[in-house]
């Protein structure tokens, strides 16, 4: 069955002429209550960002993925402007609930499915253990347990319990242990909330809490009682403080972010040997270190900013390890550079990656570093040894689109352990050994294989001939594939990838005979840090050129066709999925929009919205740069709806989204729709004055 049919929720004006021209907003959804668990040091997190992400302004600032509707206060007065917006959203939501109903066999027999698929590819696997010494931590259903490594018996202790401590609408969505096991910090976040709680729990016979602190967003241990964190406010993270837990216990400010373009979060080193403080726009960065073993001195800067230079730091044998964009060609590069003189000046390369080669992850380990890649579409893992000085590169089986990292507490464990998936793949676990020098693929799930999808990787040729890399899956089994219907997907933003881990919802539409196709455009970060500068700023159009000629390969190739055609976008990815349904809207029949960045031009503009300063790096400053302004203007989904034959159109967004503001979303939708009726009204009076002049004739 085609599911396409279930995107026309609202009003249908159809002619011979025309296709049904539909546009709906359902204006509040929870995301799913699901989290990826990200194990550092002593520590582990819940990710809601895709894994392997090593860019610490990727977790906060991309209109990517899945938001969080944040709370804001409420106005006492009510202008007339807000008064419309309240009566738009509701008129919306009346009109949803109406049409909804049509829809119900069919979402409850998807819903069935999803379960259903849930249920025979997911395997049961324990929560993900820290172990210090003899003592093992672990994380289940909202509650913090601990046990004994030779505990055959199950015994365990709760020290921490979401539910009986005030706390049971939040999710547990990072820990840190103190090095000595004295303290345990805990931070809580809601799902209605960008902003989380800190718990910091006294550990002993009987756990007691310390001391909560609101609104922070990370946070690490320096020695037994000293913990550093950063404040968020506002979706932007500048200060750092300093609290003890000692006799004399106070809380200080260390460090203070001046400029808005850049957030701040902090980091512990794999050996514990360093906090760094990390600052980062989207294209600059510059990091200080705080000394575990003397957490009260002042941090030490590694090297100033300079624009256009990220860097990141590691740390081994008294040397730092540096994982930069300086220097030519512009990609990462592994640096190392004396602690006493970590300058620039005193960097000196280690390792440097090939031309359009994305790193996707990297983990330190004693002897050892492991680069996780992608080229060309393909997963790699480089195993550089420090020891002999030489690097292995091993090619990942070719179904793979994602890594997952697992934890490794120990760095001088001599086995790195990770898992590969795709959407239409569930997790295997694979183990790289460094005594061996080999992978080992680890069969312990009993997960059924996926035989009956194909993965297919193709390149398009864009508007000035750069070829574009398209991923396809379908199955193997099905005929006719021209007459198969398509769903494809696109981002071209902030230098990131898609998430192309495993969804049991891309499994279904495989199995229901769907062909899926992921167009990696520029503006992404799927061809490394060059990808990203072609398609930002005054590149944008590029995006756009990348994604019509995506499409059109696949249709040329039998692929589906264009009435058969769906395109899904979220966030960011609605720039140029809302600027191809204005530019070629015959080349699909549905657009599928999940909190959709629509309204770019007017959202730039408005420096009061918190990220728009930040977000320059971009998009580009409309306010200071005139042809800024006429090229944003150029491409913006919502500045160029015009009365024509659209596709049909399904979105969603949140309420009080401080990142993707709901009102630039009700505007689009208005306007689109708008547009939408007068075609068809003027299709309907240009096919009846046809009718009258044929009988005149």
């Amino acid at each position: 069955m085609c599911y396409i049919a279930g995107l026309s929720v609202c009003a249908k004006y159809c002619s011979k002429h025309s296709r049904p021209q539909t546009v709906h907003l359902y204006s509040k959804i929870r995301p799913k209550k699901s989290h990826i668990l990200d194990c550092s040091g002593s520590t582990y997190t819940y990710r809601t960002v895709p894994p392997g992400s090593i860019l610490p302004w990727r977790f906060f600032s991309c209109k990517e993925g899945t938001k969080i509707p944040s709370k804001r206060k409420q106005n006492t007065a009510i202008t007339t402007s807000e008064l419309l917006y309240k009566n738009l959203l509701k008129s919306e939501q009346e009109n949803w609930n109406d049409i909804s109903a049509r829809y119900k066999d069919m979402t409850e027999r998807i819903k069935e499915k999803l379960e259903e698929l849930h249920n025979k590819y997911t395997f049961n696997s324990e929560s993900p253990r820290i172990r210090f010494g003899e003592n093992v931590y672990f994380e289940e259903n909202g509650c913090i347990f601990l046990s004994k490594a030779d505990d055959d018996e199950g015994n365990v202790d709760i020290l921490f319990s979401t539910e009986d401590l005030g706390f049971s609408d939040a999710f547990i969505q990072r820990i840190r242990i103190s090095p000595g096991q004295r303290y345990m910090a805990i931070s809580l976040k809601s799902e209605n909330s960008e902003e989380a709680t800190c718990v910091i729990m006294k550990l002993g016979h009987f756990p007691v809490m310390e001391k909560v602190i609101p609104s922070v967003f990370s946070f690490e241990w320096a020695t037994n009682d000293v913990l550093y964190y950063t404040s968020q406010k506002n979706l932007k993270c500048q200060n750092v403080f300093m609290t003890t837990f000692t006799n004399q216990k106070h809380t200080k400010l260390v460090y203070t972010e001046q400029d808005a373009r850049f957030f701040v979060d902090i980091y512990c080193t794999k050996d514990r040997r360093f906090l760094t403080i990390n600052s980062n726009s989207k294209t600059t960065s510059e990091v200080w270190l705080v000394d575990c073993r003397q957490p009260f001195k002042l941090p030490a800067l590694v090297q100033a900013r300079t624009k256009g230079v990220i860097y990141h730091v590691e740390h081994r044998n008294d040397e730092l390890y540096i994982l930069t964009t300086y220097g030519e060609p512009a990609e990462y590069k592994l640096m190392k550079a004396p602690v006493a003189s970590s300058g620039m000046e005193n960097w000196q390369l280690v390792y440097a990656l090939e031309k359009k080669t994305k790193l996707v992850d990297l983990e330190m380990f004693s002897d050892h570093c492991i680069m996780f890649l992608k080229i060309a579409g393909h997963l790699y893992v480089n195993v550089i040894s420090f020891d002999s000085h030489s690097v292995q590169s091993i090619k990942l089986p070719t179904w793979a689109c994602e890594f997952e990292l697992e934890s490794h507490p120990e760095h001088t464990t001599s086995t790195c352990y990770f898992q590969l998936t795709s959407p239409v793949h569930p997790p295997k676990r694979f183990a790289y050994s460094f005594k061996e020098n080999n992978l080992i693929e680890q069969a312990v799930q009993e997960v059924p294989i996926i035989t009956n999808c194909h993965t297919t990787r193709l390149l398009a040729k864009s508007k000035d001939e750069t070829l574009v890399p398209i991923t396809v899956f379908h199955n193997m089994n099905s005929k006719e594939l021209h007459r198969k219907p398509l769903l494809v997907h696109v981002y071209g933003a902030y230098g990131i990838d898609f998430n192309m881990g495993f969804k049991e919802e891309k499994l279904m539409l495989i199995e229901e005979g769907w062909v899926l196709a992921y167009c990696h455009v520029r503006g992404g970060g799927e061809l490394g840090l060059s990808w990203h500068k072609d398609g930002c700023q005054h590149n944008k159009l590029k995006g756009l050129h990348d994604l019509k000629a995506c499409i059109m390969l696949l249709h040329e190739l039998g692929f589906s066709q264009p009435k058969y055609t769906a395109l899904a976008a979220a966030s960011a990815g609605g720039v140029l999925a809302g600027a191809l349904c204005n530019t070629d809207p015959e080349l699909i029949r549905a657009m599928v929009l999940q909190a959709p960045f629509v309204d770019v031009l007017n959202t730039m503009m408005k420096t009061h919205l918190p990220l728009t300063i930040e977000e320059q790096e971009e998009w580009g400053n409309p306010l200071a740069d005139e042809k800024c302004m006429k090229y944003i203007k150029s491409y913006c989904p919502y500045q160029n709806i015009k009365t024509q034959c659209y596709p049909s159109v399904f979105i969603t967004a949140y309420e009080n989204d401080q990142r993707i503001p709901l009102t630039g979303v009700l505007r689009y939708i208005q306007k689109l729709r708008k547009a939408a009726l007068d075609h068809a009204s003027r299709t309907s009076k240009k096919g009846k004055d046809k009718n009258i002049t044929d009988t005149w004739s």
